[in-house]
């Protein structure tokens, strides 16, 4: 469905925050991008997104691709209407709104008819988000926010969905809840699902594919089970090494590779 082949992207045509990054999402997988903070992952969300431009950043080489037709410098608007759709970082609802008023934000490009079928399967799939439907957004909980959010992009009927660290900051068991409706939408509706996590264990639990960028660049890729089999992996994102717990600062023999293939 998806494909980025060798994107550079610079932030005031200075700062390299992405160099010769490609990645593919195929239609109907969930599939992650890990990594630690700053290494690139909401960039190139961003980049997908058309939003760039907001923070001075630019691709300056390279392309991004939807079903083969490319996408790279339309609109915001003009690549929600392809049905690409994200959840940000942070949540980033209208805070003065009520939960209801952000949910038909979302659901702008739809009819009426189109946005009260959304607010319903919203609803039934966060029946907390129901109940909190009157009150003003910027009073409820974290995980209340994560799931306004991620309705509110349902809203726009996404072909992809992208989430941007949507375990940051939440409790377990609200963790849970956001990544069984993941889930649930990937199995139930065939929903592609692009997402960025820094919990590289849950990650890859849930992708069926996983790409890990450091400094801007892809130095892993593979199936996720194989992932999380591979020992750099392990000791390095998943803090285990010879069966052991070992915090990040123990780890010395880490080795970068370009790609995994085996």
């Amino acid at each position: 469905m998806l494909a980025l082949k060798n994107i550079q992207i610079l932030y005031d045509r200075a700062i390299e925050a992405v160099r010769d990054v490609s990645l593919e999402v195929p239609t109907g997988k969930i599939v992650a991008l890990l990594g630690s903070n700053g290494a690139g992952k909401s960039t190139i969300l961003k980049a997908i997104s058309g939003v760039l431009y907001q923070e001075d950043g630019e691709i300056m080489s390279g392309s991004i691709h939807l079903e083969g037709e490319p996408i790279s410098g339309r609109s915001p608007r003009a690549i929600v209407e392809k049905g690409i759709l994200q959840v940000p970082e942070g949540r980033a609802l209208f805070a003065t709104l009520t939960v209801e008023e952000n949910l038909l934000m979302g659901g702008f490009t739809r009819s009426r008819a189109e946005a009260a079928e959304g607010l319903e399967r919203v609803y039934q799939m966060f029946p907390r988000v129901k109940e909190r439907r009157t009150q003003i957004s910027g009073y409820l909980s974290g995980g209340e926010q994560q799931m306004v959010a991620i309705g509110r992009a349902l809203m726009g009927r996404p072909r992809l969905l992208m989430l941007d660290e949507p375990s940051l900051g939440l409790a377990p068991q609200i963790v849970d809840t956001i990544f069984e409706a993941v889930m649930s939408l990937n199995r139930d509706n065939g929903m592609t699902v692009l997402l960025v996590e820094q919990n590289a264990q849950l990650a890859l639990q849930t992708a069926s594919y996983g790409y890990i960028i450091e400094n801007g660049r892809i130095v892993l890729d593979g199936a996720a089970e194989k992932l999380r089999a591979n020992d750099d992996v392990q000791e390095f994102y998943l803090g285990f090494s010879g069966g052991e717990r070992k915090s990040m600062r123990d780890v010395k023999h880490y080795k970068r590779r370009k790609r995994w293939l085996s």
